[in-house]
């Protein structure tokens, strides 16, 4: 069996969004836009989006994670974030890829996010 190598020390876990691309802001809109359906704040807020990725092709994957591997709209939620950022203008194509590395806590919720489900 292969080992499979632990990240260097000082490597990020969760790998840097394209936040100097033009349409990045549009991106992170278009995610606000998607709610996990039990709770009252959308996923970006939430912290679920670890990575929004472009290219110059305008082709975006986007890396994200639920609150729980259970969570009851696993299997949808990332199409959800794919049709919510397709009809952008100048969006190529979308790819949504779910990650459970790291895991999800509640230390990535935005202060918003905590103020409105009565965390702070």
């Amino acid at each position: 069996m292969t080992e499979v190598p632990a990240p260097l020390e000082g490597t990020p876990l969760i790998t840097p969004s394209s936040t100097g691309h033009p349409l990045y802001d549009q991106i992170v809109e278009a995610c606000r836009s998607v709610y996990d359906p039990e709770i009252p704040v959308n996923i970006y807020d939430l912290g679920l989006i670890y990575t929004i990725a472009v290219n110059d092709e305008n082709e975006v994957h986007v890396t994200m994670s639920l609150t729980a591997p259970g969570c009851p709209v696993a299997g949808e939620m990332p199409g959800w974030v794919a049709e919510a950022i397709e009809p952008l203008a100048g969006i190529k194509h979308v790819d949504v890829s779910l990650t459970w590395e790291p895991p999800w806590g509640m230390e990535m919720m935005s202060d918003e996010a905590r103020l409105e489900l009565g965390f702070m």
